[in-house]
């Protein structure tokens, strides 16, 4: 008989297993499929998370899990050009330098915890969906059924390519080499830019090992890396390898940039790096990934439940295809001006005084960070479609940070107004409302301080999807379209 789940996730990376979690809050039945055996990488690869994924973790209560394990810092940055983002009026106005193993492994335990399966040393080999499912076939020749397959599994992902989803964009112009080894001779440390590109060396946390970053004076993709790829790209950039030896780890990567066309196929989603790829330059892929995981799980959690009609899975795209159209124009930019030519380095010099300046700084430092996504749902107050700010407010119970009441993914009424308005009693089996009393000043990344509304409509994401200025005229319509009809009295 084959074994049955709601939703089937190939991919257990960061997009994946963030998708799952949200998915059983909602305690909805995910499984992942994964081809490691173990949640572990190879190399220590470097990773970040940037504030707003901070603050989706936060949303959910682990952000501090997270925390404690890393160092917190500003990283945020254009081309080496840094954008200071600790004038923000975010708790997390600064981002977080953690190893991707320590990302994927404090997720991975975070799912754990919600009693996720994860199917390990497997991969999806192909899938068939009809009008109820989507079969799904695994590597060992078994199969399972789902209601919806997401595709997580990475920039190569066979779940786009089985589902015929178009992934159009820019074939690579630079490729790049990066490594750890050793080194008989002190090497050259720190950047430095020719033409091409970027070069890197720095130690590791050990202090004797060494991180490469080379570009490679000719663009190559697809093939393996070899140590002599690496002594040659070491002696292109330096005139010397600097008697490199004992390579524990080497990959290539390029600038690419790719987009599905789509983030649907009927019952089938991408999400992550299976949805949008570019070049890793300021680090924004696993947070865009995370991201995109949060914005789908609430909705794709609805549908299989049956509160929402499958509509509601268009906004996915709508919603998120831009955000991830937008990361790629800005890889590109900073691809460009990484490189050390004299007409490019004239212009690094033009943006690095531009981003001197408090509007460009903030407006990009808040575009890189995610910090200013606003999510185009009509006309209005200015925190309709934009992220909530984690306000200190007071409840009957008691201080509250806005946060904390979004920690099981369920949305919120928060009602700020006079007790008693605004009855949601038709969908209080889904909304929770809550009253509560707020003084401060509303602000926001770049915008600043805006108009303190009566009450606010919080979708499980954290962003706002009706604000009421006195009256409650259009809640009604908002909770209909965002949490489905209104059970009969």
């Amino acid at each position: 008989m084959m074994t049955e789940h709601a939703v089937v996730i190939a991919g257990g990376g960061p997009t994946g297993l963030m998708l799952a979690g949200e998915l059983a809050l909602a305690r909805v039945d995910v499984a992942i499929i994964e081809r490691r055996a173990t949640q572990d990488l190879a190399g220590s690869r470097a990773g970040g998370l940037h504030s707003r994924t901070i603050e989706v973790l936060d949303q959910r209560g682990i952000a501090e899990r997270f925390l404690s394990q890393g160092k917190v810092m500003q990283v945020t940055g254009v081309a080496g050009i840094p954008l200071d983002s600790s004038d923000f009026p975010t708790r997390h106005n600064y981002g977080l330098a953690l190893g991707q193993e320590i990302i994927e492994r404090t997720l991975a335990a975070w799912v754990h915890e919600r009693a996720v399966p994860i199917h390990r040393s497997l991969e999806v080999t192909g899938f068939a969906q009809d009008d109820t499912g989507v079969d799904v076939a695994l590597s060992d020749g078994r199969s399972l059924r789902a209601k919806y397959l997401v595709g997580c599994d990475g920039g190569r992902s066979l779940v786009r390519k089985k589902a015929g989803i178009d992934f159009p964009g820019w074939d690579p112009s630079l490729s790049y080499l990066i490594a750890e080894v050793a080194m008989t001779e002190e090497p050259a440390w720190g950047l430095h830019r020719d033409e091409r590109g970027v070069y890197g060396l720095g130690k590791l946390e050990d202090g004797k090992r060494v991180r490469v970053v080379l570009n490679e004076s000719h663009v190559r993709q697809g093939d393996e890396p070899t140590v002599d790829d690496l002594r040659q790209a070491l002696v292109a950039g330096y005139g010397t390898d600097f008697g490199v030896h004992d390579v524990t780890w080497l990959s290539r990567f390029t600038d690419a940039a790719r987009q599905a066309a789509c983030y649907r196929e009927r019952r089938v989603l991408l999400a992550g790096d299976a949805a949008h790829v570019h070049s890793p330059v300021g680090g924004q892929g696993r947070n865009i990934g995370v991201q995109d995981a949060v914005n789908l799980g609430w909705k794709l959690a609805q549908v299989v439940r049956g509160t929402s009609p499958e509509s509601l899975l268009d906004t996915y795209q709508a919603e998120r295809h831009p955000v991830g159209a937008r990361v790629l124009q800005s890889t590109m930019a900073a691809t460009a001006l990484n490189r050390g030519d004299e007409r490019t380095k004239a212009l690094h010099a033009v943006m690095s005084e531009l981003l001197k300046l408090d509007e460009p700084r903030k407006q990009t430092a808040a575009m890189l960070s995610g910090l200013d996504v606003h999510y185009d749902l009509g006309t209005g107050h200015p925190l309709l479609g934009r992220r909530m700010p984690d306000l200190d407010v007071v409840t009957g119970s008691g201080p509250q940070r806005v946060f904390t009441l979004l920690h099981d993914a369920r949305p919120v009424l928060l009602h700020l107004g006079e007790p008693g308005a605004l009855d949601i009693a038709p969908w209080a089996d889904r909304v929770k409302r809550i009253d509560a009393r707020y003084a401060g000043v509303w602000e926001l990344p770049v915008l600043g301080a805006v108009a303190a509304p009566t009450a606010v409509l919080i979708r499980p994401d954290g962003h706002v999807a009706w604000v009421g200025k006195g009256t409650g005229r259009g809640l009604r319509d908002a909770l209909r379209a965002w949490f489905g009809p209104p059970i009969a009295p």
